[in-house]
């Protein structure tokens, strides 16, 4: 747990230095996107990453069970989508 614990400040123009013992044990990499999160005096940083084949796997059969639950069809996305763009009724 020591290691996952340092101190850094915000410049001027509101950037913030990863210590370099946190970034090298979690292979951060210049352009690593993250989520910013603020609540009271808390401020987070959450890696963005994609999820991997499956984890998106599951994703998708918990959203077409949704779907089937929900009484959709795979037609209704096409009407969805065009409806959304303007394209349709």
């Amino acid at each position: 747990m020591a290691d996952s614990i340092a101190t850094t400040k915000m410049s001027s123009r509101g950037q913030v230095v990863i210590p370099e013992a946190i970034r090298k044990r979690l292979s951060l990499e210049a352009g690593t996107k993250f989520v910013v999160i603020g609540q009271d005096d808390v401020v987070m940083l959450k890696l963005i990453s994609s999820p991997s084949i499956r984890e998106y796997d599951e994703l998708k059969r918990r959203l077409r069970k949704q779907a089937g639950l929900a009484g959709l069809k795979r037609t209704d996305i096409g009407k969805a989508i065009k409806k959304v763009r303007g394209k349709g009724n």
